[in-house]
């Protein structure tokens, strides 16, 4: 999978913010993809400093979303929520529906939750010969793209997972293990895990308990500036 940078954010910059950048890989199984004749023709897990972009602008938009609806409501529960919206790619139903539960079940400073009433990403679905990636569509939301060919060849779930990690604010670490779900399809297509190891799990929790979460309060007061 490979990210792509629709439109570079910078509220976060306007708020004095910085986000680490973040990263993308692996790949889902869809219900009616295009056929798959030699080869995929999809692109390597190489990585590079254009995917660290775009999954960074992928993520600020998250962030900026999140932000905006806890200004709104600034006595919600202490776990952020984060919102998604899966309407746009049925085939991945089942996958989606695994990740958000693995992820909700491994950590507890950040909820997902579906909706599609407010949501702050959606998934997508299609034929891409760069593969699945995450990216903003350019008004202040973010999507993660799943593609055909690649998920018939990567276990999808994992993929799916893999992708929603850069959500919670995970890069990709394509030399990593298969006990690694961030290392995407560097471990080759036989590797199915599709839980975050431990390490993971806490650096997630860490970055919404004190990172993200202190950014989202920063972001709030922008916001509440701006609308005076």
């Amino acid at each position: 999978m490979r990210t792509r940078l629709r439109t570079p954010l910078s509220f976060l910059a306007a708020a004095g913010l910085s986000v680490t950048a973040l990263g993308l890989g692996a790949a889902p199984a869809a219900a009616a993809p295009a056929p798959l004749d030699a080869a995929p023709s999809f692109a390597a897990y190489d990585g590079s400093s254009e995917e660290a972009a775009a999954t960074r602008a992928f993520f600020e938009a998250v962030l900026k979303s999140a932000a905006e609806k806890r200004a709104a409501n600034p006595s919600s529960a202490a776990a952020v929520t984060v919102v998604y919206n899966a309407s746009r790619a049925p085939s991945f139903a089942t996958q989606i529906a695994r990740s958000t539960q693995i992820w909700n079940s491994s950590v507890s400073n950040v909820r997902l939750q579906a909706g599609t009433s407010g949501a702050d990403f959606s998934y997508r679905e299609g034929n891409d010969s760069r593969g699945s990636y995450a990216s903003t569509d350019g008004h202040g939301r973010g999507y993660i793209f799943l593609d055909y060919r690649q998920n018939q060849v990567y276990n999808s779930t994992r993929v799916t997972a893999h992708e929603t990690g850069h959500v919670l604010g995970l890069p990709d670490r394509y030399s990593g293990p298969c006990s690694e779900l961030m290392s995407g399809g560097g471990p080759g297509p036989s590797c199915t895990n599709a839980y975050p190891n431990s390490a993971e799990r806490s650096r997630v929790n860490q970055l919404w308990a004190n990172g993200f979460a202190a950014a989202l309060d920063e972001a709030e007061k922008a916001l509440q500036k701006s609308a005076r």
